[in-house]
C-alpha cells in the first residue's frame, strides 16, 4: 500500500461574500496505475467515505472498482486562504500495460490531480461548481458562474507528495 498527501490553496483576493459559501467537495480525481485493468495512468475517482475508488478504465474494460480511498480530508478557511489537505491510500502491484508497452513500476511520483469545489452565490442564490487541477495555467481565477464575480485565485498547482 502507498499513500499520497495532496495539498492545495485558494488565495486572495477571496471575495468576502462568497468566502463562507465556498468549500472543497469531498471528491478527488487522481492519476494512478491500475493493477486490476493493468493500465498505467488511469483517472481514478475517489469520494471521501467510500471504501474503494472507481477506475475510469478504457474501451476494453470500462469503469470498475479500484483499491484506493481517501483516508483524510481536512480544510481550513482564513481571511486570505482556503486550504485543503488530504491523504489518499492506494494499493499497487507490478504489471505490464500491454496497450502502451509499458511496465508499471513502483510509483515515485503521481503526475495529476483534480480537486472539486462547490459554492453558493450570495447575489443570485444559485449553486455552482468549479475545479482546479495540476495541469492548468496559473494563476487560475475561479469565477462565480451566476454573478460573474471573481471568487478566489489558485496561484500554485496542487501539491502531490508520495509519503514514505
Amino acid at each position: 500500500m502507498r499513500s499520497v498527501e495532496i495539498t492545495a490553496a485558494l488565495t486572495g483576493p477571496i471575495d468576502r461574500e462568497h468566502r463562507a459559501r465556498l468549500y472543497w467537495e469531498r471528491l478527488i480525481e487522481l492519476s494512478l496505475d491500475c493493477f486490476i485493468c493493468e493500465r498505467a495512468g488511469r483517472t481514478t475517482i475517489l469520494k471521501y467515505g467510500a471504501e474503494r475508488a472507481i477506475c475510469s478504465g478504457d474501451t476494453d474494460h470500462g469503469q470498475h472498482y479500484s483499491a484506493a480511498r481517501i483516508s483524510s480530508f481536512d480544510h481550513t478557511h482564513t481571511n486570505d486562504r482556503i486550504v485543503l489537505r488530504s491523504i489518499v491510500d492506494f494499493w499497487w502491484a507490478p504489471f505490464d500495460d500491454a496497450k502502451r508497452d509499458l511496465q508499471a513500476v513502483a510509483p515515485t511520483k503521481i503526475p495529476w490531480v483534480r480537486l472539486h469545489l462547490g459554492y453558493s452565490c450570495p447575489h443570485k442564490e444559485e449553486a455552482g461548481k468549479a475545479s482546479i487541477q495540476t495541469n492548468i495555467t496559473r494563476p487560475y481565477e475561479l469565477i462565480c458562474a451566476p454573478c460573474e464575480t471573481l471568487i478566489a485565485v489558485n496561484e500554485e498547482s496542487p501539491s502531490i507528495r508520495l509519503l514514505p
